[in-house]
Order: C-alpha cells, then sequence, then structure tokens
C-alpha cells in the first residue's frame, strides 16, 4: 500500500554480383538406340550451337507423356507436420485454462456491481482516513491543520492514520522520525473534537526481498511491541499496523497482535490494521503463491483471525488490476461480503478507498474510482449485513487526493 513518501548451395559474392562460370567443352552427342539403325541411315548431327547442346534438323516426335505425381493425401501432411497440430493444441489449452475463466470471473464481477444499494447504506460516522508523514515531520502548520478539519468536519471521518514510522527492521522506531506528533495531536483535538489520531507503522517484511522486517525472529516483535508503547507515551490513541508483503497464514503475525492487543488494552487505546484483500476464488493465495514471492491476497480464515484480534481492520481493496470501472465495483462489493462474513460485530471493519490516480498493471486510474469502490462497498454491506453499525470507508491518501474523489465520496457515501 505505501504510496507515501514515499524486460547456406551456390555461394554468391558479398559484393551482390554474379559471376558466371567459363563454358566447358560441349559434351558428345547422344548415341541412338540400336532400334534406330534398323530403320535406315542415322542422320548427321546439325551444327553445334555456342550453348553446346546438338540441335536436331526436324523437329522429333513428343516424348510419351509422364505420369504427374499425385498430391499426398490430407493424412500424410498431417503426419508429416506433427507439430502444427501440437501448437494448435496448445493454444487451444491456453484458451480453455486461461481465458475462459478470466472471462468467466469479469463476467461474474460485473453482474455482482449491477443492481442498487439498499436505503441507509450511507456513512455509519465510523470512517477513517489515512494521512502521510507531512503531518508530524515539521512539514505541516497550524493553517494546514484548519484546512484539513475543514475538509473532514462534515464527513464521518473519526480515526486519522497519520503515518509515523517506518519502523527499522529490526523493529525499533527513532523519535526523530516524528517530532512534530505532539503538536499534531493536540492541533486535530482542538479543530476536530471526537476524532482519534493513530500512529500509522509500517514497514516491508523479508519475505518481500533481502532485506526487510523479520517477524519469525520473537527479539524482532518484542521491539516492535515496544515501538508501538512508545507512540503511545507520545499521545496518541491507537497503533495502526501496516507490515507488507504479509503472507496470508503467518502465525508470527497473530503473536505479534496478540502482544500489541495487550498494550493497547492496558493504554486504553485503539489498535487496527491494514489488511490484505480476500481470496476472490478459493485458495487463490495458494495458486498465487506458485508464481510469485509475495502473493496479494489473504484466506478468508486468516482475515477472520485477523479480525478477531483488532479492534478496527481496513481492506487495502484498490490495486486490483481490474480494467473497468464495472468489474473493479465489482471486486469491491466482493471483497466487502467476504470481510463482512468473517468479522465479528464487535470489530470495526473498513473498506479502503482509492484517493489517487496511477494507470500501471496494478492499478488502472480510469476503473479504480473512488464512485465504483463506494457504490461496490455499499452493494456488498446491502446483500451481507445492511444493518452492520461498525462498518466504514477509508480513503487513502490525504496528499494524492483530488477534488474528484472527495466529490465522489461524499455525493455517493455521506449524506
Amino acid at each position: 500500500m505505501d504510496h507515501t513518501e514515499s524486460r547456406d548451395g551456390t555461394d554468391e559474392p558479398t559484393d551482390g554480383t554474379r559471376t558466371t562460370p567459363a563454358p566447358g567443352p560441349a559434351p558428345a552427342p547422344a548415341s541412338e538406340p540400336a532400334s534406330a539403325s534398323a530403320s535406315g541411315p542415322v542422320p548427321a548431327p546439325g551444327p553445334v550451337p555456342a550453348s553446346g547442346r546438338t540441335l536436331d534438323p526436324e523437329p522429333r516426335p513428343d516424348p510419351a507423356p509422364q505420369p504427374q505425381p499425385q498430391p499426398a493425401p490430407e493424412s500424410a501432411k498431417k503426419r508429416r507436420r506433427p507439430w502444427v497440430r501440437r501448437v494448435r493444441r496448445t493454444v487451444l489449452v491456453l484458451a480453455l485454462v486461461l481465458i475462459v475463466p478470466l472471462a468467466a470471473v469479469e463476467t461474474a464481477l460485473r453482474v455482482n456491481y449491477m443492481g442498487d444499494p439498499a436505503d441507509g447504506t450511507h456513512t455509519r460516522n465510523r470512517d477513517a482516513m489515512w494521512l502521510g508523514h507531512a503531518w508530524v515531520d515539521g512539514r505541516k502548520k497550524d493553517a494546514d491543520v484548519t484546512a484539513l478539519a475543514g475538509r473532514l468536519r462534515d464527513t464521518g471521518v473519526r480515526d486519522l492514520y497519520v503515518h509515523t514510522g517506518p519502523l527499522e527492521h529490526d523493529g525499533t522506531l527513532p523519535t526523530s522520525v516524528y517530532p512534530r506528533a505532539r503538536w499534531f495531536i493536540d492541533a486535530v483535538h482542538r479543530e476536530l473534537p471526537g476524532v482519534r489520531v493513530q500512529a500509522f507503522l509500517g514497514d516491508v517484511l523479508a519475505n518481500g526481498g533481502p532485506e526487510g522486517l523479520e517477524l519469525s525472529d520473537a527479539a524482532t516483535r518484542a521491539e516492535v511491541v515496544r515501538s508501538a508503547g512508545q507512540v503511545l507515551d507520545t499521545g496518541y490513541e491507537g497503533v495502526h499496523m501496516d507490515l507488507e508483503p504479509l503472507h496470508s497464514d503467518d502465525e508470527h503475525y497473530l503473536d505479534l497482535l496478540d502482544d500489541l492487543r495487550k498494550l493497547t488494552k492496558d493504554r486504553e487505546a485503539q489498535l487496527s490494521v491494514a489488511a490484505h484483500q480476500i481470496d476472490p476464488l478459493p485458495h487463490l493465495h495458494s495458486v498465487a503463491g506458485l508464481v510469485a514471492d509475495h502473493p496479494k491476497w489473504w484466506s478468508q480464515e486468516f482475515f477472520g483471525q485477523v479480525a478477531r484480534r483488532v479492534d478496527q481492520i481496513a481492506v487495502m481493496s484498490y490495486d486490483t488490476a481490474r480494467l473497468f470501472e464495472s468489474t473493479y465495483g465489482g471486486y469491491v462489493a466482493q471483497q466487502t461480503s467476504l470481510a463482512l462474513e468473517v468479522t465479528p460485530p464487535t470489530t470495526h471493519l473498513l473498506m479502503g478507498l482509492p484517493f489517487y490516480y496511477e494507470n500501471n498493471p496494478s492499478h488502472w486510474g480510469h476503473a479504480e474510482t473512488v464512485a465504483a469502490a463506494v457504490r461496490g462497498a455499499r452493494l456488498g454491506l446491502s446483500r451481507t449485513d445492511p444493518d452492520r453499525e461498525l462498518f466504514g470507508l477509508a480513503p487513502y491518501i490525504d496528499f494524492a487526493a483530488t477534488e474528484t474523489n472527495w466529490k465522489e465520496f461524499e455525493d455517493g457515501w455521506v449524506r
């Protein structure tokens, strides 16, 4: 998710001219068969032309027609070209294995985007927003907080995840990276009473490359917990963890959440996490793991295990590689339903919105619109749990947001 500040025949002369070989001696006249002498004298040979061929003084009778070769039967052609059949079979298999299922999935997502959301599926005044690092490193001023408050005051945003990391790979967090955190927390409380400020802490995990935070190391996990306590001491009202790429079924991550939950409960603070998307097809994370070092999805079961350990879970429902707005919206509707099915009613579920524009193979800006995401989330909520109170949307991220993003969010969700 980290959009924060953060492929030979005859030789020819090389000069292109053709050399004609010198003519050799003319061949001797061919002798006639014995049957010719019996019918009379043998005619004298005629003049020999420069070409060396003997010319008969009178035309000879046409030779007997020779049988023409018959075309090989079709079966013989096939036997002589077995590679053609193999290529055709391979193309057909690829079409059946790849194209047909893909077309079926895209059609299903488009159908999933059809229909109307239920009445009342609008903001519950429990939305959240991810904020960049500039709010705590000294770049923002009082006037910026006033402008932010003006933007958020009439929305349902009640939690701010402000980027306060990143963590070091050993789990530690230098205080020098968030020198203005206390100022920002106080400013938000002054301008937006009732809005909570949580420390957004993240890092790249070692399973995503040669370097990163190693969750399997108990000492590293202990340092992460200590860093969480450190930001709570600063005045934050919660800790928001975003560790990527996080494989499904990672038991060490669940151990870390258990330890963090003990800390936040003791401090009466929130524990929230940014979550990967759920398998849109059964066991897709396992299949993707065969061809990718860090597959994108979690199993639905693992998502539920994470959701039961936290106060808030926010699905990063963007960067989906969908090509059309309708299929992206249908995908968000599907993700919303899958998440609602396994998130306990005591855990606050949020669906992420793409408040940024990019064009690349994982995110097509013309398809991944805020309007499609909002409508998709409402459809999933309508079909699965329309009366759920602990539900909201979470725009990502403030510094990349456009006026169009805000308008689509407000028109579709804030009423």
